[in-house]
């Protein structure tokens, strides 16, 4: 049976749609577009219709839809190998890691396969620290309001969306939340059984949200005072998205653990994981403390290899500070009264609407009727983060539909 939905929908579009919803948890709110084909910045919907995707999947498409040199590591690595698990090694492991540690600057890292696999890891590895470097018997980690690392039960007990959390306690305790970007309440917060420190050094989920000028500089130093670890989650915010290769690196610091994800996997394959020095790596882990059947794998280190390459070989990292700052200029030069302000960094955009605009979603619906793929966040809020390979002239495009929209 199909669902109906509004008059102008097409039936390949309906059929998809309808049929999902019967088998599918509704844990998910997608615009009423069914996608069928990408290449680049560009992707066809089942009729036929073409789109700019202006989200690349949260920033796990910063190489583009379908990269050729990707698609070619991962179809040349299945006919070969595609997983061993970690009772064995594997040859494509120890080169992946020796590239991602070479370009990062960090001694070691650990895979895993999603970004909130990588952030338990991360949570894992700190609080193992803090026992046994600090011999504190109970850990605590102070995280930051409006924060989102992802929606396992651990990570949801230290958030403060409530529709992450309601009906999923009773939480988990040993964390502390304070207020992002307020060093003094960071400082306040910090007692005998603290840890580490976990941020994003921009908050996507919570709205394309930049800290004041000088605050991950001073979080760095104040954990440092304190002998604490700073743990910085750049799984979306990570590998050339606001035009360095880590966000992090806009500021003078080096955290002590940095967790990716999303992007490493060029779009083709989840891969995700953490770097750290060796020092709190040998701390934090030994064999059977932690692990992942399909974490490091062949396949996966394969593609994660061509993806990384191609960050840095194709200058996607400039692209994405050349381009992101003329997207932005050019959507400060619509001048409505339903925007409140555009910001971002690089090619991570949002633009915040004001009381008086409708929707987040009514905008992302509408653009998406003139071929522009957006995504709303909370109801004011309408987030831009477009494949890294993104040129002017399709910037140009894109602008001028959302200025129609808003006229």
């Amino acid at each position: 049976m199909l669902i109906k939905f509004k008059k102008n929908m097409n039936k390949k579009t309906n059929n998809f749609i309808s049929r999902e919803m019967l088998v599918s948890a509704n844990n998910y709110k997608p615009l009423p577009v069914v996608i069928s084909h990408g290449k680049g910045a560009w992707v066809k919907d089942v009729e036929g219709k073409k789109y700019l995707d202006m989200l690349s999947a949260y920033s796990a498409l910063n190489q583009g839809h379908c990269h050729p040199k990707i698609i070619a590591a991962a179809k040349h690595q299945m006919d070969s190998l595609t997983l061993t698990s970690r009772a064995f090694h594997n040859d494509k492991m120890a080169v992946f890691l020796e590239e991602l540690c070479s370009v990062s600057g960090y001694d070691k890292a650990l895979l895993m396969n999603s970004g909130a696999e990588a952030v338990e890891t991360a949570l894992k590895a700190v609080r193992r620290w803090g026992s046994v470097t600090k011999k504190v018997e109970n850990p605590e980690i102070i995280v930051m309001s409006s924060n989102f690392h992802g929606r396992t039960t651990t990570i949801i007990s230290f958030s403060t969306d409530e529709s992450s959390r309601e009906g999923y306690g009773p939480f988990n305790p040993g964390f502390k939340i304070v207020e992002y970007g307020n060093i003094v309440a960071l400082r306040d917060a910090i007692g005998s059984s603290t840890v580490a420190v976990l941020l994003e050094p921009i908050q996507g989920e919570a709205g394309v949200v930049i800290p004041p000028e000088g605050y991950l500089e001073a979080c760095s130093q104040l954990c440092k005072e304190q002998n604490i670890l700073l743990a910085v989650d750049e799984i979306q915010t990570g590998l050339g998205r606001t035009g360095r290769l880590f966000c992090y690196q806009h500021s003078n610091i080096k955290p002590d653990i940095v967790i990716v994800g999303k992007a490493l996997g060029g779009g083709v394959y989840p891969v995700s994981g953490i770097l750290a020095s060796a020092e709190i790596m040998d701390v934090a882990f030994e064999p059977g403390s932690h692990g992942s059947t399909f974490g490091g794998n062949p396949l996966a280190c394969a593609i994660a290899s061509a993806s990384l390459k191609v960050i840095i070989e194709e200058g996607l990292v400039e692209n994405s500070a050349h381009v992101g700052a003329y997207l932005n200029d050019q959507l400060l030069s619509i001048a409505n009264d339903q925007i409140q302000e555009v910001r971002g960094k690089g090619l991570m955009v949002a633009i915040e609407l004001t009381k008086k605009a409708k929707s987040a979603r009514y905008y992302s619906q509408k653009l998406m009727d003139l071929g522009v793929l957006v995504k709303g966040t909370h109801e004011n809020i309408i987030r831009l983060a477009p494949p890294l390979i993104i040129n002017k002239k399709d910037v140009d495009w894109a602008v001028e539909k959302i200025r129609e929209v808003f006229n």
